[in-house]
């Protein structure tokens, strides 16, 4: 026996259902994904990153183009001055963009073994904005780098 109010849906009546429930749920997430961070987020999140430490300028050099043509595959270079030996080496080098949809972008983490502090890698880039680099040493302090690189063609959704 079939209920009164399943006789009255068709295939109709799911299908519009159906179909209005997925407008609903890809809107929802085109407006999750078109939320920016903001440099205070990107602070939040280098400081959750490196345990609320007190953060210097130096030690860390940030190499990026000042212009990005293409914001999908940006060049980053990062080193920091560090003997690398037992007693004294860089921890964690963490980066944080300040515009794109999420602040964390990248984090590495080094021992003495590496030998050297430099890495590099390519990001993506949805605007132009501020990359912040930060190097956690061995004895717990935090040195930083920012540079600001002009996206012409934006690569997270540009």
């Amino acid at each position: 026996m079939v209920s009164p109010i399943n006789k009255n849906v068709g295939r109709r009546g799911v299908l519009k259902t159906a179909g209005l429930g997925f407008l609903a749920a890809a809107g929802g997430s085109m407006l999750a994904t078109s939320a920016s961070a903001t440099p205070e987020t990107a602070a939040k999140a280098l400081a959750k990153m490196t345990g609320g430490a007190a953060m210097t300028e130096g030690k860390v050099k940030l190499e990026l183009p000042q212009i990005a043509e293409n914001g999908r595959t940006v060049p980053l270079k990062v080193t920091v001055d560090s003997p690398m030996t037992d007693d004294n080496y860089v921890k964690h080098i963490h980066i944080v963009a300040e515009g794109n949809p999420t602040p964390e972008m990248i984090s590495f983490n080094l021992t003495p073994g590496a030998g050297k502090a430099e890495l590099s890698t390519r990001v993506r880039l949805g605007k132009t904005q501020n990359i912040v680099a930060a190097a956690v040493m061995s004895d717990g302090s935090v040195f930083t780098a920012k540079e600001q690189v002009k996206v012409t063609i934006g690569g997270c959704g540009g």
